[in-house]
């Protein structure tokens, strides 16, 4: 995930993670580790490896973390597939990053950090393998109520396998809420809603509201062209004019993120004002991702032919395409490019944890211009009230908001994005993993106070 990576480069450490490929084996000594970033340079954290066979990305990545969990967490539409062999790698490959972390620990009570809905067995893991260490779980997407988490065959060792942490960490009260409430209806243990905590087995998990962010400054910012250059070169490699309007959206290719919704967005633009059509271009970024997944496979299409309905009714010879879909993969200088260069970005989610494209398209501007569309659905939009929030479901609002965009004022313009910029600037993603650590570190005095005075 990019929010770790500034982050374990200033708090050094071991970073254990899935290896895949030739070149991610030709990287590693005999232990499976590497130095980051490798030698000559002085190290900044340690990466150790974990490889999984074909069978297990199968069913714990694909299967059971991306074809159950996935839709049921994000209320996607897309139902959920549970399968009984998925579930099987799922927990095998839980216990060997459980394993590798045990192997990697420097000392008998370390900090680790456990992160996202992949890994949800293995804080109960570790903590059976180390009963002294501080585990602090975070899980970067949404958590649903309770009756939707119960669709899961295997419900209870899920929720097992979190309140193996020491602290359980959200984006947002809305998801912290949701997980007690799922706790109190699912399971046996004893819930402090006033602390915001969960007793079972003998040991307490303190359930906190930890808002992801991005790095500031970001490490693309220092050698990033103006962005003069940035709307130059941007509109020439897509043939645009001088001038022309433009908006981005940045995603992976994925049927939570609302590309499909977006899309229809810009076409009723086109049908209610009509000044935009051959002035205005909306430039989707869309990685590909899980494309073994059929629901993927299906998405991918009907963005494509979305995309080709519009620009066949709204363009001809002399006009620009009103839309350039891009599906591939683009490195961070390339997406900071397209950030500076838009007059919009557009965030249009189904459902989100956070949603760190509107933070970085924030971070990106400091020319302190450009308009943010943001989607009530993500947890962003709880932060970032400043710019257009919309119902991503509501085509004709989210077509008004381009409108109001591309149309406002450079001042509205400045004020919106100058409170915006002070809250990503004082809230990065520095602040983020101090806090837990911080929240880890008073916990570790308070139970070794506790401990002396038993």
């Amino acid at each position: 995930m990019t929010a770790l990576e500034p982050v374990m480069r200033a708090c050094s450490g071991t970073w254990i993670a899935h290896g895949s490929g030739s070149g991610d084996r030709e990287t590693v000594d005999r232990h499976d580790r590497l130095e980051v970033p490798p030698p000559p340079e002085s190290s900044a954290y340690r990466l150790r490896r974990v490889w999984l066979t074909e069978q297990e990305e199968a069913g714990y990545y694909y299967g059971f973390s991306n074809e159950g969990l996935w839709p049921l967490c994000h209320n996607a539409h897309v139902r959920p597939v549970f399968r009984t062999a998925d579930w099987e790698q799922y927990a095998k490959v839980n216990q060997a990053f459980a394993r590798a972390v045990a192997e990697e620990a420097r000392s008998e009570d370390p900090i680790v950090l456990v992160h996202d809905y992949h890994l949800a067995l293995a804080p109960r893991m570790i903590r059976e393998a180390m009963p002294a260490a501080t585990v602090i779980a975070f899980w970067h997407i949404p958590w649903p109520n309770p009756e939707a988490f119960a669709i899961c065959p295997w419900r209870e060792e899920l929720l097992d396998g979190l309140l193996g942490s020491s602290i359980l960490g959200f984006h947002t009260q809305f998801h912290c809420n949701n997980f007690v409430d799922t706790v109190e209806r699912l399971i046996e243990a004893r819930v402090d809603r006033e602390l915001f905590s969960v007793t079972t087995k003998g040991a307490v998990t303190s359930v906190k509201r930890y808002p992801i962010s991005v790095e500031w400054p970001s490490s693309v910012a220092a050698a990033a062209p103006s962005v003069e250059c940035c709307r130059d070169a941007v509109r020439k490699r897509h043939g645009l004019p001088p001038g022309h309007a433009l908006g981005v959206g940045i995603d992976r290719l994925d049927y939570t993120k609302g590309i499909e919704e977006r899309l229809r967005a810009v076409e009723r633009l086109f049908e209610m004002r009509r000044e935009w059509v051959g002035r205005f271009t909306f430039v989707q970024i869309a990685a590909p991702t899980r494309s073994r997944i059929e629901q993927y496979q299906q998405y991918d299409a009907h963005v494509r032919a979305l995309a080709e309905k519009l620009n066949a009714r709204f363009a001809d010879g002399d006009r620009p395409p009103p839309v350039v879909l891009c599906v591939e993969h683009h490195q961070p200088e390339q997406v900071y490019e397209y950030y500076r260069a838009a007059d919009v970005c557009m965030v249009t989610s189904l459902h989100d944890g956070m949603n760190l494209v509107a933070k970085e398209f924030v971070s990106a501007r400091d020319d302190e211009r450009g308009v943010l569309i943001l989607s009530q659905f993500t947890g962003a939009s709880r932060e970032l009230p400043e710019a257009l929030i919309v119902n991503p479901y509501d085509t004709d609002q989210c077509a008004s908001a381009l409108h109001v965009a591309l149309s406002m004022p450079a001042a509205d313009q400045r004020a919106r994005m100058r409170l915006m910029r002070g809250l990503v600037r004082e809230f990065n993603v520095y602040r983020w993993a101090g806090r837990m650590l911080l929240d880890a570190a008073h916990m570790r005095r308070r139970d070794r106070v506790l401990e002396r005075g038993a």
